[in-house]
């Protein structure tokens, strides 16, 4: 008769704390592998230069350039219309028959004409309607 060997028996003891950490671990796991791959594909996908501007670019098309600096004439007309809206706000405060019965604004108002400065342009435009 051929010897066999006596089959080995195993004994598999389960630790309820064990396995829970085990679970959580694997969950864990699996959910940080979703949010990476999702992470990697809206890169991928959505931050691709398209290919028209690849193309464009090997033609050797120039890019599109920056804005140029402000013109000081383009400045100079803004200036010149801050200067009117903030004039016609004064002639409409001083038109206005409720400002001339307000004192606080007839004082900045007549600040503002003796020593125009940004404070007493605020204020009119503050206490008078």
């Amino acid at each position: 008769m051929p010897y066999r060997p006596r089959r080995r028996e195993m004994y598999i003891t389960l630790n309820p704390l064990h396995l829970t950490g085990c679970i959580a671990l694997g969950l864990w796991l699996g959910f940080v592998a979703i949010v990476l791959t999702c992470w990697l594909a809206y890169k991928f996908l959505f931050n691709a230069p398209l290919p028209l501007s690849d193309a464009a670019g090997s033609l050797g098309s120039p890019a599109i350039s920056q804005p140029a600096p402000e013109n000081p004439m383009f400045e100079q007309y803004k200036d010149n219309l801050r200067k009117q809206e903030l004039q016609q706000a004064q002639d409409q405060a001083r038109s206005n028959e409720r400002n001339l019965s307000n004192p606080k604004c007839q004082f900045w108002l007549q600040q503002n004409q003796t020593a125009p400065t940004d404070k007493s342009r605020a204020n009119v435009l503050k206490f008078c309607d």
